[in-house]
């Protein structure tokens, strides 16, 4: 079956798709769309998202092996603020707070009862964790929807990754757990932290998280932060080297006071963050300092490097030009033994000079490139080869040579040629009784 063709996308989305492409520099058009449809065509949390995998931080869709949430809540040193709900007033107030008093313990009884009861026969289905930084985007949009878009700026991405980026920034994080069902959220929502103090102090100071225990995500943390009502807010910072809770806050909290609460929190712990950014720079001094040592060291080396092998080509080189004078040497010592040889062998095979009494007998004279002279008696039957070789056996004979007669003035064919395959005989190439012949170098040609 053929796989469906994909939706067109609209104006926005193109525009979306492509806004994310320049932020992120993804060249693939369909991991863009791809990334921007998990996060729901959310510009802004899937750009973080790919930021955060930049940084090293395990993409949501992508999430490691789920483990304990590594934050330390068992410090004793936590400041904790509990706003209890206000006492009834009055004796009407008391009066309506007794006659209630039986049917919310028997209403919260039951349900507890069924709650664990439901346990053993459907697990909470907010137990396993699919999607969570959907959870986060589903949860800003409710939030916005019922509350306004005027609030503080909501991390757009899972909890462990807020951890990750408030402990690489060194940055207080405020986390907000927020409880649909409980009767004091619409206010804090409204009246608290959507004002304009509340905001400012966040957005300017912290990270802010926030999810609803009623997602997956939100019921996760949940566990590992054990609130005990709501509204819920834990400042969470990097202490003693671990991300540790320094400030639970529970309770409907007043504007005025939470951002009293808040920043009595930071200040009695920025000290840490101080000191831990002074540890952190030093050690990236020390880093720096071992990195540039290294590069020092590593420069060195390669120096060293290049100088061994300058020296080892210039070695190899030198090795080669003198194998190489070597071969010559031999070659040229091997070529005068062949010549050497061969000027003995024509020798020897040369027929014996005619007499000079000899009617058939021709003399000829030979001036050699040296201005020597040399003479010598051949019969007019012999070939122009015997010539050749005569010469060619004499010491003080070029290699190659060609004989010339004066007049009239010719090359002798003493050797077969295309034209004269078979030389002639002295008779026939013309010689008289006495000739001057001349011998002409040709070993430079």
């Amino acid at each position: 079956m053929a796989a469906p063709a994909e939706r067109e996308l609209t104006a926005e989305q193109t525009e979306k798709l492509l806004q994310f492409q320049d932020l992120t520099g993804i060249e693939s058009m369909d991991q863009c769309r791809h990334t921007l449809e998990q996060h729901n065509w959310n510009i802004e949390a899937a750009v973080q998202d790919r930021l955060n995998e930049q940084e090293g931080v395990p993409s949501v869709f992508n999430p490691p092996p789920s483990r304990p949430l590594q934050v330390n809540t068992a410090d004793h040193r936590i400041y904790s603020y509990v706003v209890s709900r206000p006492q009834p007033r009055g004796l009407l107030g008391w009066g309506y707070y007794l006659i209630m008093l039986p049917f919310r313990l028997t209403y919260y009884t039951l349900l507890d009862i069924f709650r664990f009861a439901l346990r053993f026969i459907r697990p909470d289905p907010r137990s396993r964790v699919t999607d969570p930084v959907g959870d986060i985007i589903s949860f800003i949009h409710m939030f916005e929807e019922k509350y306004g878009r005027i609030h503080p700026v909501f991390y757009q991405g899972t909890y462990s990754q807020a951890l990750n980026d408030a402990k690489r920034e060194l940055r207080f994080l405020l986390v907000y757990l927020h409880g649909d069902d409980h009767q004091d959220t619409d206010e804090f929502c409204r009246n608290t932290l959507c004002v304009s103090e509340v905001i400012t102090l966040i957005n300017t100071r912290m990270l802010f998280w926030s999810c609803s225990t009623n997602k997956p995500e939100g019921y996760r943390v949940s566990q590992a932060l054990r609130e005990n009502t709501y509204p819920f807010l834990a400042v969470i910072m990097l202490k003693d080297r671990r991300m540790t809770v320094v400030g639970r806050l529970e309770g409907l909290i007043q504007p005025d006071d939470l951002v009293n609460q808040l920043t009595f929190i930071m200040d009695a712990n920025q000290t840490y963050l101080v000191s831990e950014r002074l540890e952190r720079e030093e050690r990236n001094q020390t880093q720096v300092l071992r990195q540039q040592q290294d590069e020092a060291y590593l420069a060195s080396l390669r120096a060293d490097q290049e100088k061994e092998r300058k020296k080892k080509e210039e070695r190899e080189r030198k090795k080669k030009k003198e194998e190489e004078v070597q071969q010559q040497k031999l070659a040229e010592e091997r070529r005068r033994q062949t010549l050497k040889e061969e000027k003995e062998r024509r020798s020897e095979c040369l027929p014996p000079e005619p007499h000079p009494d000899d009617p058939e007998s021709v003399k000829i004279i030979f001036k050699l490139p040296n201005d020597s002279r040399v003479e010598r008696r051949f019969h007019f039957t012999q070939s122009l080869t015997v010539i050749h070789d005569f010469l060619f056996s004499l010491k003080e004979s070029p290699e190659k040579f060609q004989i010339e007669a004066n007049f009239p003035r010719r090359v002798l064919p003493c050797l077969p040629t295309e034209e004269w395959p078979n030389p002639p005989t002295l008779q026939e190439a013309g010689l008289s009784h006495t000739e001057v012949l001349f011998v002409q170098d040709l070993t430079d040609d």
